[in-house]
């Protein structure tokens, strides 16, 4: 499983956004879906074996960390998608801790 996608910074809110910065918005969204499978594995499998709670905790808090700074920014590309990756790295933390 690779590790969540948080690099999705943009450079300011009047410019248009550049080519790459469309590609790592579709990404983080992209990495996020494939990360579903892991939660449902997890919560509706009762499945955490291999799964490293250190690994995804360290995930959750670099998440944390970046909706910090995305709020601090008032940029929502960073921050909106940070919700995201906090809800998925809490799910599969907890279901680990649930399901051990």
């Amino acid at each position: 499983m690779l590790p969540p996608d948080y690099s999705i910074l943009s450079t300011t809110k009047s410019q248009p956004a550049s080519g790459l910065e469309r590609i790592l918005r579709a990404v983080s969204l992209f990495t996020m879906v494939m990360t579903v499978p892991q939660v449902l594995t997890i919560w509706v499998g009762h499945n955490a074996s291999g799964v490293s709670v250190l690994s995804w905790g360290t995930y959750l808090f670099s998440a944390l960390l970046w909706l910090g700074y995305g709020i601090r920014k008032r940029d929502k590309t960073i921050y909106l998608a940070c919700i995201g990756w906090i809800a998925l790295d809490a799910a599969v933390v907890l279901g680990v801790i649930v399901n051990r």
